[in-house]
């Protein structure tokens, strides 16, 4: 059987927007073998789209190699401004092959999350956090709908724990994965876990402030961006310290409609 080894390092986020390729390269025939967080691609080999997971680089030879990282054969970053999935799988050969936009898990019937709308006010970066006062507005304003709302605290989230009402912490990824395919709504930011949210299914409202939506958008069939109509934006990793694409009543003034649709 032909042999295949996909490396990346980085956040959930980034890793899921390999999976593309993981898929892929099972569907040619391969024994694939990722490289990266464990626990990220852990989600991998549950569906099927990893044979082996590994945190270091075998001294192996395989048939076909996806090393993405500057001083790999796949650059880790596109050079124009596009997908970054749609630049992985130029970069591997693979542009006119067809990919899954959502994972094939069995969600987790007993989900503490089951029907309710899920918020997570954090991300791996402060820079892309807006105050915290925003989520609990639009938690008021969900709680006014007759929704039940509760926060998901991850691995880089422990500090809402004394600032929310409800929350439910996780930290591993394969259990928030089937854990949030029962929600009924996910509101976050441009993180991890709104990657993972798009991808099991769930309909995913993500918030952006100074990133890309375009090169950074998560797998999903049932994705709504909010994105600042704002000339400066994006701007990450430079952000400003106003940081206007943050501002409570300009992210408010294009979700709550948003939710008026998604919430009928």
């Amino acid at each position: 059987m032909k042999r295949a080894l996909l490396y990346r390092r980085g956040g959930l986020g980034d890793t899921l927007l390999t999976f593309p390729l993981l898929e892929i390269l099972k569907r040619k025939g391969f024994h694939v073998t990722a490289v990266g967080n464990t626990d990220y691609f852990r989600i991998a080999k549950e569906v099927g789209w990893a044979d082996r997971i590994l945190s270091e680089l075998p001294k192996e030879d395989f048939d076909l190699e996806l090393l993405i990282s500057f001083d790999g054969n796949v650059p880790p970053f596109p050079s124009e401004r596009c997908w970054v999935v749609e630049h992985y799988l130029r970069s591997a050969g693979f542009e006119k092959e067809s990919f899954s936009r959502r994972l094939s898990l069995e969600p987790d019937s007993n989900s503490p999350l089951k029907g309710k709308v899920v918020l997570h006010p954090s991300s791996g970066s402060p820079k892309k956090n807006p105050d915290l006062n925003l989520f609990l507005k639009i938690e008021e304003n969900l709680s006014s709908r007759g929704e039940e709302v509760v926060y998901l605290v991850g691995e880089a989230d422990s500090w809402l724990k004394s600032r929310v009402s409800g929350y439910v912490e996780s930290l591993d990824p394969l259990w928030i994965a089937k854990a949030l395919g029962e929600a009924k709504l996910y509101i976050g930011l441009d993180s991890g876990i709104s990657h993972l949210s798009a991808y099991v299914g769930v309909r995913t409202v993500v918030l952006y402030g100074p990133t890309d939506s375009l090169v950074w958008k998560p797998v999903g069939e049932k994705l709504f961006q909010v994105i600042p109509d704002l000339d400066c934006s994006p701007c990450f990793p430079n952000v400003c310290e106003n940081r206007m694409c943050l501002k409570e009543g300009l992210i408010l003034e294009n979700l709550l409609p948003l939710l008026d649709h998604l919430l009928v």
